[in-house]
């Protein structure tokens, strides 16, 4: 009974930070969309934050088990 809560505890935990930190994501990207005025710098942080979005999210999932 104790695993099964602490696995119902986890998944919520799991649950609230991930939704923190998309939150947290899409408040990060409009605030760099208003101080980014050049289209090719736009393109190219673009770029730059999705290859590092494509090499961290396996690594951090791998590191929490999901």
């Amino acid at each position: 009974m104790s695993a099964f809560l602490a696995e119902i505890l986890f998944d919520l935990v799991r649950a609230i930070v991930g939704s923190w930190l998309r939150e947290a994501a899409v408040a990060i990207c409009a605030w760099l969309d208003t101080k980014i005025q050049s289209r090719s710098a736009r393109l190219f942080l673009g770029l730059l934050l999705g290859a590092a979005a494509f090499f961290l999210i396996p690594a951090i999932a791998g590191l929490l088990g999901l």
